[in-house]
C-alpha cells in the first residue's frame, strides 16, 4: 500500500531473494521440532543445559517467525524487530542463569547418554541452520541477529556433548551446570550486540527522516 508510511518507514527493504525467505522457514520449522525434542529429554534426563537449549529453540522458532513478518519492511521496521529480539535474548540469558542456580543447589546430576544424543541431534539440526544463513551474517541488524543465534546454538550444543562425557565420567552435574551458564553468556552477549546495532540503525533512520531533533 503506497504511502502507508506515517511514522518514518525509513530506508526501503533491500532486495532479499527467494533463498533467503526459505532458509527462514527452513530454520523455523527446525527449531519448533527440536524445541519439542529438547523438552522431552531434558525432562527425561533431568538436564539443565538441554532444558536451557530447548527454551532458546523455542526462542528462536518465535525470531525467525518475526524475521519473516518484517522481511520487506524499511529497515526502521527492521531494527526495531531486531531490538525486540536483541531484548528477548537478554531475558532468555537471565532465566538460564536463574535455572542454572536453582539446579546447582539441588546437584542432582543428569542421565548423560541421554544427554549427549539429544546434544549431537540438536548440533546437526544447528550446524544445518548456520550454515543456510552463513551468507547472510553482516546484513542489517535483523539479519545479523538471525545469524548470531544460528551460530550461539551450533557452539551450545557443541558444549552439551562434552558435558554429557563429563556427567558420564565425573557422575556430578557440574558439567551440565557449567554449561548452561555458558548457554546465559552467549544469549547475553548476543543481546548486547543486537541491540547495539538495531539503536544504531534507528536513531539512523529516524535522523534521515527528520524524526529526531
Amino acid at each position: 500500500m503506497a504511502g502507508c508510511c506515517n511514522d518514518g518507514c525509513g530506508s526501503p527493504a533491500p532486495m532479499v531473494g527467494p533463498r533467503y525467505r526459505r532458509a527462514l522457514w527452513i530454520a523455523l520449522v527446525i527449531n519448533a521440532l527440536m524445541f519439542i525434542v529438547e523438552i522431552v529429554g531434558g525432562m527425561r534426563s533431568g538436564s539443565v543445559s538441554l532444558l536451557a537449549d530447548a527454551v532458546d529453540f523455542a526462542g528462536d522458532a518465535a525470531n525467525y517467525g518475526i524475521s519473516l513478518a518484517v522481511l520487506s519492511m524499511g529497515l526502521l521496521w527492521r531494527a526495531r524487530a531486531a531490538l525486540v529480539k536483541g531484548f528477548t535474548m537478554g531475558a532468555y540469558g537471565l532465566f538460564v542463569l536463574g535455572k542454572t542456580l536453582w539446579a546447582a543447589m539441588a546437584g542432582v546430576p543428569p542421565e548423560a547418554i541421554t544427554m549427549g544424543v539429544i546434544g549431537l541431534v540438536a548440533l546437526a539440526a544447528n550446524v544445518l541452520v548456520a550454515i543456510m544463513l552463513y551468507a547472510y551474517r553482516d546484513g542489517d541488524a535483523n539479519m545479523r541477529s538471525v545469524w548470531l543465534c544460528s551460530r550461539n546454538d551450533a557452539i551450545v550444543n557443541v558444549a552439551i556433548v562434552l558435558a554429557a562425557f563429563g556427567v558420564f565420567g565425573t557422575g556430578s552435574a557440574w558439567p551440565d551446570l557449567l554449561v548452561a551458564a555458558v548457554v546465559a553468556g552467549l544469549a547475553l552477549t548476543a543481546s548486547t550486540s543486537v541491540v547495539r546495532q538495531a539503536r544504531a540503525e534507528i536513531d539512523q533512520e529516524k535522523l534521515a527522516a527528520g524524526m529526531v531533533n
